[in-house]
């Protein structure tokens, strides 16, 4: 368990990124919740599934908004975009990456936060799509930055390969398969939260649990750059 949690925590090669990147897990099953429950059956950090549901939306079926998964797409795609010039600017540190891009993530996270909390719900279809945008920008970004830190297993949004690898890749050693397990219960608690929050309270509530997700991730990435200088 020791060895475990080493791996999580202080890595030889990752440093603390990888409890970091779970964080963010936790993040996308928030926000991804919050888009779902609120924004009109769309996802702001799963883009497979908003290809499937545009896919919906052209032919009419009852309950997708075509315009909301279309700005979402949109969005994710500028968000990646968005990621170059820091990427380049950050390329020798990766904790430095990591402090930088959740700045900026939180920043439009808590954008999209100020509009749902001076707007009534339901949100109407431009309000839904403009959040919708806003939050895959974020979201958008924060996969591009994953994809750039190359934690095993840990994209923060995309777990299909993580599932997959907890079936075909049955030599892996106990950290792997720890890694992996974390985190799927990482985005679905968060989707539980964030669901929960949603039902009972406001989705802007659940927006705030993203931004304070993200202060914790971008301190903990500051904090972690001295003292883990073999992971950068």
């Amino acid at each position: 368990m020791h060895q475990i949690w080493r791996g999580l925590v202080a890595d030889e090669k990752h440093g603390s990124l990888p409890i970091l990147m779970l964080l963010l897990t936790v993040v996308t099953g928030v926000v991804d919740a919050v888009s779902l429950l609120t924004l009109g059956r769309v996802f702001v950090a799963n883009m497979t599934g908003n290809v499937v549901f545009i896919g919906f939306a052209i032919v009419d079926t009852p309950g997708y908004s075509l315009l909301a998964s279309v700005a979402a797409l949109l969005g994710f795609v500028a968000g990646a975009l968005l990621s170059a010039p820091i990427l380049k600017r950050r390329q020798g540190n990766r904790f430095h990456l990591m402090r930088d891009v959740m700045l900026v993530e939180g920043v439009l996270v808590l954008v999209a936060l100020v509009i749902a909390l001076f707007t009534d719900e339901p949100f109407s279809t431009g309000v839904a799509t403009v959040i919708a945008a806003v939050l895959a920008v974020a979201l958008g970004l924060q996969n591009a930055t994953a994809r750039k830190l190359a934690v095993p297993d840990l994209t923060s949004t995309v777990l299909t390969m993580t599932i997959t690898g907890l079936g075909a890749d049955r030599s892996s050693g106990p950290l792997v398969r720890t890694r992996r397990l974390l985190a799927l219960l990482a985005m679905g608690g968060g989707a539980a939260v964030g669901a929960l929050l949603v039902r009972h309270t406001h989705a802007w509530v659940g927006l705030l649990l993203a931004v304070a997700l993200l202060v914790v991730v971008g301190a903990g990435a500051a904090l972690s750059s001295d003292r883990h200088p073999e992971a950068r």
